[in-house]
């Protein structure tokens, strides 16, 4: 309820596609906003094994930092950009929904194994792209997945049903049922 509190007073809606949240999450960031979302994620996701949490760099860092934080974990950031040492990393081709481009994911193979179990955080949640390809890429590892946390689901777009159809554990913050211009409505609960 807080972070959709926030949306509804600072988020701007460009319009039906994109969600403008750089007051709060992504160009400036609310600290005790992140503290409360890691905990919301750390609560949820407790008690199912997990050993690493994860996100794409860089929207995804404060968020997945505080949860990591929250439950006592190490947090591995997703590169966008090809790793310098293509020996110790596995790269995923992942295409931006907002940015309608694609990009070089990748992970550093030394820091995930096939012993870990892994929270992937994501900001937004929209035809779920992001969410696939880090799914894909920390499988490469050999590691598995514990589910998906996110912030902003945007539940018109088929992201959450793609990773759910998969068995995923999706947990959003905020779901929001309909964007237009200056206008944003939320799923309740």
């Amino acid at each position: 309820k807080e972070l959709q509190e926030r949306i509804k007073k600072d988020g701007i809606a460009v319009n039906e596609d994109i969600l403008k949240v750089d007051s709060f999450i992504n160009h400036q960031v609310d600290p005790v906003l992140m503290q409360h979302i890691g905990e919301a994620f750390a609560e949820h996701f407790k008690d199912q094994g997990i050993t690493k949490v994860a996100t794409i760099e860089s929207s995804g860092i404060a968020p997945a930092l505080m949860t990591a934080m929250c439950m006592g974990l190490p947090m591995i950031i997703l590169k966008k950009q090809p790793s310098d040492f293509k020996r110790q990393s596995v790269p995923e081709e992942v295409t931006s929904f907002t940015k309608g481009t694609s990009y070089e994911l990748t992970l550093s193979s030394k820091f995930v194994s096939e012993k870990d179990h892994v929270l992937i955080i994501d900001d937004f949640l929209a035809n779920g792209e992001a969410a696939t390809g880090a799914i894909r890429l920390i499988r490469k590892a050999h590691a598995t997945i514990a589910g998906v946390g996110v912030l902003i689901e945007k539940a018109f777009q088929p992201g959450h049903e793609k990773l759910v159809s998969q068995g995923f554990d999706v947990y959003p913050l905020a779901r929001i049922s309909h964007m237009a211009k200056d206008e944003i409505e939320f799923l309740e609960d």
